[in-house]
C-alpha cells in the first residue's frame, strides 16, 4: 500500500477522533434480544430493528432448521440461471397476498431493492422527485441512473407541488416520486395520501420505501399504504425483511409486469447469489404469523410499548422531534455530546446508539431508541431511569 495512501486513511480517522465521532463496532454476544450481551455485559437493548421480536421466535427457528435439511444451505447461483427455488417463489406469492399486490420480486436486501427498482424504472430522459430526507439506500439508487433529479422539502406537500408544477413546461418520459414511509433517524411518517392526489394530477409514478413500516404500520403490519388504505392507487412499496420480519433481504411489491421487467433488468437481481433457503423459509413464517391472531397480538404490544416509552422520555424534558412510530429519537444537538451521551447510557447498562453527521445535520445529533413487543415495561421503566440519572448529569434536560 503506498505511503500516502496510508498517511490519507490515518489522516481521516484522527479527525473522527478529535471531532468526537469515532466509534468502535458494539459486539452482539448471543442473541438480539431486548437484554442482550454486548461488548461482554448484559444491557437493554434499545438499538435493534427487531421490533416484534422475531429474530428469536419459535416457529422461524424451526422452518429455517427444516429447510436447510431439506434443501441444503445455499442456492448455489443467480435467480436468473438455477438458483430460483420453489421455496423463493413460495415467499414472493405469500408476500404479494400480503402487500395485496399482483406481484413481489425478493432482492438480497433492502438497499438493493431500492437499486434494482430505481435501476429498472428511471433512465436519460426521466425525472425522479426525492423527499430531502430519503434514506441513503433510495439516494444511491438515484444516483446510480441517468435520470433527473429533484428534491422537495421534508413531507412538505406544498414544495411537492411546486416542483411537480415546474415539470409542466418540461418533457419527460415519465415522473417518479419517492418517498420514505417511515423515516428512519425521525421516525414520522409520511404524507401518503396527498403525495397520491398530487401524483395522480400529474401523471407520476409513486414508490414508497416501507423499511420501517412492514410489520409496524397497517392491518398485521402490512405498511404504509395500507395505514392509509391506498391499495388501489400506489404503485410501488420497497421492504426488507430484516427488521420485524426478523431475517434479511429485500423485496418490491408492484405490478407483475414490472416484476417481469426487474428479472430482466435489475442488476442486484441479475448478478447476486440468491437467498438461502433457510432465509426463505425464515421469511414464509414471519409472514404466516404477522396475519395470525398472535401476530396482531405483537403488533399491540409493540405500540403499546412505544406509547408508554415515548410518553415518558417527554415527561423527563427530553426533545423527541417530530416522531409518531417506535423510532424515537433524542436530539441532543452537538454530535459529540450525543456520542458521550450513548457512552454514558452505555456506562449505565442501556445501549441506545449515537448519530451524528453525516447521518443527520451537524445541528441534529441524537440518540436514537427503538422500543420493541419483546420489550416488558420493567425493561422501559429501568430504561428510563437511566435516561434521567444521565440526562441530569450532563443538563439535558
Amino acid at each position: 500500500m503506498p505511503q500516502a495512501f496510508q498517511e490519507w486513511i490515518q489522516a481521516q480517522l484522527d479527525e473522527l477522533k478529535a471531532q468526537g465521532l469515532y466509534r468502535k463496532l458494539r459486539i452482539l454476544g448471543g442473541e438480539q434480544r431486548p437484554r442482550a450481551v454486548i461488548d461482554g455485559r448484559e444491557v437493554i437493548n434499545l438499538s435493534s430493528n427487531n421490533y416484534l421480536g422475531l429474530t428469536t421466535h419459535p416457529q422461524l427457528r424451526a422452518a429455517a432448521k427444516a429447510a436447510i435439511d431439506r434443501y441444503g444451505v445455499g442456492a448455489g447461483a443467480v435467480r436468473t440461471i438455477i438458483g430460483t427455488m420453489a421455496i423463493h417463489e413460495e415467499l414472493e406469492r405469500k408476500l404479494a397476498a400480503f402487500k395485496h399486490t399482483e406481484a413481489t420480486l425478493v432482492l438480497q436486501s433492502g438497499f438493493t431493492a431500492n437499486q434494482a427498482v430505481l435501476g429498472t424504472i428511471l433512465g436519460e430522459g426521466d425525472l425522479v422527485i426525492s423527499d430531502e430526507l430519503n434514506h441513503a439506500s433510495i439516494i444511491d439508487g438515484i444516483r446510480l441512473t441517468k435520470a433527473a433529479r429533484k428534491v422537495y422539502r421534508h413531507n412538505d406537500m406544498d414544495d411537492l407541488e411546486r416542483v411537480l408544477e415546474q415539470t409542466r413546461g418540461e418533457q419527460y418520459r415519465k415522473i417518479v416520486i419517492v418517498t420514505d414511509g417511515v423515516f428512519s433517524m425521525d421516525g414520522d411518517i409520511a404524507p401518503l395520501p396527498r403525495i397520491a392526489e398530487l401524483a395522480q394530477a400529474y401523471g407520476a409514478v409513486t414508490m414508497v420505501d416501507d423499511a420501517h413500516a412492514s410489520g409496524v404500520l397497517g392491518p398485521h403490519g402490512s405498511g404504509t399504504v395500507h395505514h392509509f388504505g391506498l391499495e388501489r392507487v400506489w404503485d410501488i412499496s420497497v421492504g426488507t425483511l430484516s427488521k420485524a420480519i426478523g431475517a434479511v433481504g429485500g423485496y418490491a411489491a408492484c405490478s407483475l409486469a414490472l416484476r417481469e421487467l426487474m428479472e430482466h433488468r435489475a442488476r442486484p437481481f441479475l448478478f447476486s447469489t440468491a437467498h438461502p433457503p433457510s432465509v426463505a423459509a425464515t421469511c414464509i413464517a414471519a409472514v404466516e404469523l404477522l396475519q395470525s391472531a398472535e401476530g396482531q397480538q405483537l403488533i399491540d404490544r409493540l405500540w403499546e410499548n412505544t406509547r408508554f416509552f415515548k410518553r415518558g422520555l417527554q415527561e423527563l424534558g427530553f426533545d423527541t422531534g417530530i416522531s409518531e412510530t417506535p423510532i424515537t429519537p433524542i436530539i441532543i444537538g452537538e454530535g459529540a455530546k450525543a456520542m458521550q451521551f450513548s457512552d454514558r447510557l452505555f456506562a449505565r447498562g442501556v445501549f441506545a446508539q449515537g448519530i451524528a453527521y453525516p447521518t443527520v445535520p451537524r445541528d441534529k445529533g441524537r440518540v436514537r431508541t427503538i422500543v420493541t413487543a419483546a420489550h416488558s415495561r420493567a425493561d422501559l421503566e429501568e430504561a428510563l431511569n437511566v435516561f434521567e440519572t444521565v440526562g441530569r448529569e450532563m443538563a439535558l434536560i
